[in-house]
């Protein structure tokens, strides 16, 4: 298993193991199971419009595959990096900046797995001399697939999920690092499961100081460090 050292804009170092070729074909076995059997089933239960003219069947099962040309791309997107296979097999797609992928990223993945995966399978062999197990999808989007079974995960990073709609709530945040972010996230995970609310308090204090902020929009410190992790992610993803 190779190790990813990801740089972050503010040369913050990190470092994950990057699922190996094993784990992700595994986990596009899955997935390609998972498209069979949909097609299996919406065979069976549409088997009667196989009477009908062909333009029409032609029509019906262009709409009814949809969801198999799309099953990549919409998973990812919606589950921050993960289809069914790769939630199965718990690795994640991820930027190698170190930032949550985008819809693009994603969407530029998807698109070349025409390339990856329908030209004799090429992404298989370019994984397996790649140094970071990235096909060509990966290497055009920026992104690598991590593995998250180990020690080190995507939890011990200045890494969010973010809903699609979410709204920041303290524009201030820009005034932190990725330094910033990494320590407070460390020191908040550490807090929050120690119930340490003296150093809860403190960071808040700290926080609201760097960032300027005079009075904050939570009732509790834990809401409030939570929300300015996302608020970061929100606006360094979208700058």
């Amino acid at each position: 298993m190779s190790e990813l050292q990801i740089n972050t804009t503010q040369n913050v170092k990190i470092k994950f193991n990057a699922a190996g070729v094993g784990e992700r074909l595994l986990a596009f076995i899955i997935d390609t199971a998972i498209k069979i059997g949909y097609l299996l089933i919406v065979g069976n239960v549409f088997g009667a419009f196989e009477n009908m003219d062909q333009w029409s069947q032609i029509g019906i099962n262009t709409i009814l595959s949809l969801p198999v040309l799309f099953y990549t791309l919409a998973l990812e997107s919606f589950f921050q990096g993960q289809t069914l296979g790769k939630k199965a097999l718990n690795i994640r797609v991820v930027k190698i900046d170190g930032y949550q992928a985008s819809l693009s990223d994603y969407v530029v993945r998807w698109f070349f797995r025409i390339v990856d995966i329908y030209i004799f399978g090429l992404g298989f062999f370019v994984m397996l001399f790649s140094k970071k197990t990235q096909r060509f999808g990966d290497m055009a989007a920026g992104t690598a697939v991590i593995t998250l079974k180990d020690k080190v995960t995507i939890n011990h990073t200045i890494l969010e999920n973010l809903r699609e709609n979410y709204k920041p709530t303290y524009p201030t945040v820009i005034k932190l690092s990725d330094n910033d972010a990494r320590i407070i996230k460390e020191t908040f995970i550490s807090a929050k499961n120690s119930r340490d609310y003296q150093t809860l308090i403190k960071l808040r204090s700290k926080i609201m100081e760097v960032i300027g902020l005079k009075e904050m929009k939570h009732r509790t410190d834990m809401e409030f460090i939570d929300v300015v992790l996302k608020d970061y992610n929100y606006y360094t993803q979208n700058m």
